[in-house]
């Protein structure tokens, strides 16, 4: 059974695999994606994030279908209180920014969509407006909670300097308080999480939920140098940019050496990688297909010695 655990200072418990909800309409029409969710919980898997803009920016989407099909799934099966649901709000076209009339108005039309009553976790998506006071959009989000709409509030895409503020302003005014971080985070990008931003969730102790886990699935192998791949997330900023790159090809050496020694998938190792790093308490990734998941539930499973973790770290740097 998977071990839950708590979620910064909130008394939210997760599963330390979350389930990546922007391939869900995508990548994975509505029944692939139903069967992902159900196959996901039966594995004992109960966090699932999404945003209230997936996948706006790719032909033949609209924003919010991810949180539809959530929603849907929540209704016909009849568990919400067994899962805990993270979306996020600041990028939807018909709700951008972090004003705090966007930030309720955007809150409302996700729970629409989710067919639920609260949302557990809520991101702050991007912070892309500085000059939009930090203390406006705590103060926005702590409405939220009083009202009972959000259980807890976390961030992603944000500067040092911002969150910093942010929690700053909530302990002084004595107001909801960011218990995550949902950074960029895996073994091809790890330069914008570590160092100030991992010093201030390790100092206020609160989670690290990383996305891109798999770097869009270039982790798993299926992205090689001068290789053809048939996909979506074959183009630059997403798998296919890793690709080529020196740095990539090291990475993905340093996995399937291990993957091979270790007789699992080249993603498992990669998922334990990120599991064993400071402050990581859940990761995200997503899957398309039923048959993808049990290579993310074994990372849960694999306990990397020191030897292999320093492998790909020093591949990865």
């Amino acid at each position: 059974m998977t071990e839950l655990r708590a979620l910064g200072s909130s008394d939210l418990l997760v599963s330390p695999l979350c389930l990546g909800g922007n391939v869900f309409g995508w990548t994975a029409d509505k029944t692939q994606s139903l069967a992902v969710l159900d196959a996901y919980r039966a594995g004992g898997g109960n966090f699932i994030d999404t945003s209230d803009s997936y996948m706006n920016y790719f032909a033949g989407n609209e924003p919010g279908q991810s949180e539809r099909i959530i929603g849907d799934w929540l209704a016909t099966r009849r568990n919400r209180d067994d899962v805990v649901v993270a979306t996020k709000v600041g990028d939807h076209p018909d709700y951008l920014g972090l004003a705090p009339a966007t930030i309720k108005a955007a809150a409302d039309a996700s729970l629409r969509r989710l067919r639920t009553d609260h949302i557990d976790l809520y991101y702050t998506h991007f912070d892309r407006d500085e000059s939009l006071p930090v203390d406006e959009i705590v103060t926005a989000l702590d409405d939220l909670v009083k009202a009972g709409k959000v259980r807890a509030i976390a961030a992603s895409n944000i500067s040092p300097e911002r969150l910093s503020a942010s929690l700053a302003f909530s302990d002084r005014e004595g107001l909801a308080r960011y218990v995550a971080l949902q950074p960029q985070y895996n073994l091809v990008s790890r330069d914008t999480y570590e160092g100030p931003r991992r010093e201030i969730v390790q100092r206020e102790g609160l989670a690290c939920v990383p996305y891109f886990a798999l770097a869009s699935g270039f982790l798993t192998g299926k992205y090689r140098p001068g290789q053809s791949v048939d996909s979506e997330r074959n183009v630059p900023g997403l798998a296919g940019g890793y690709a080529n790159t020196e740095r990539g090809v090291r990475v993905l050496d340093a996995l399937e050496q291990i993957a091979t020694a270790r007789g699992v998938e080249m993603a498992t190792v990669a998922l334990a990688w990120l599991a064993q790093q400071p402050t990581v308490t859940a990761l995200i990734a997503s899957a398309r297909t039923v048959e993808q998941l049990p290579a993310l539930f074994a990372a849960q499973d694999l306990h990397l010695s020191d030897t292999e973790l320093q492998t790909l770290t020093t591949a990865s740097s």
